[in-house]
């Protein structure tokens, strides 16, 4: 486990940091599958046995936990920092809307634009990045790992007189 933690850790900080850029986060789940992806990397580049997919899932959701981490203490306080700045540019674009589309965009951006609403959507995000960083995990051990495991050891030697003990 502990060797797991240094990959895990590397692979959870960037794909947090990446998730709450507010222009870069529209990709959270790529960046949640990003992070599991390095963290099963580096922790193949470390391991001296071949890596099977159960360590690819751990790890994986090891970079996910720090992620999520992430994401709740910074990405919640950045949401709510910059949804007045957001909400300045969206009510500006709506001048030029019909009155009917810019009540829709107002409605759909009001939930998210609100203290609560970022809190909850912290906690989606949280819970996204876990899920996809897992996946990212796996989908690590078959694109890194090139090593052949699971080899067969050699068969026992003959018995006397022929036969296989």
């Amino acid at each position: 486990m502990n060797n797991k933690l240094k990959p895990a850790i590397i692979g959870g900080v960037v794909l947090g940091i990446l998730s709450v850029i507010p222009i870069l986060n529209v990709c959270c789940c790529l960046w949640a599958i990003l992070g599991g992806l390095i963290a099963a990397k580096l922790y193949i580049n470390q391991s001296p046995t071949p890596v099977s997919a159960g360590d690819g899932a751990i790890v994986g959701a090891i970079a996910g936990l720090v992620g999520a981490v992430v994401v709740l203490v910074i990405g919640i306080p950045v949401s709510i920092g910059t949804s007045g700045m957001m909400q300045g540019f969206f009510l500006s674009m709506m001048q030029n809307l019909d009155p009917a589309q810019a009540e829709m965009f107002r409605t759909q951006f009001a939930a998210g634009s609100t203290v609560g609403g970022s809190i909850v959507n912290g906690f989606i995000l949280a819970v996204s990045v876990f899920i996809f960083s897992i996946i990212g995990g796996l989908l690590g051990i078959p694109l890194f790992e090139k090593r052949k495991g699971g080899v067969m050891p050699p068969p026992p030697p003959a018995a006397p007189g022929g036969f296989a003990a």
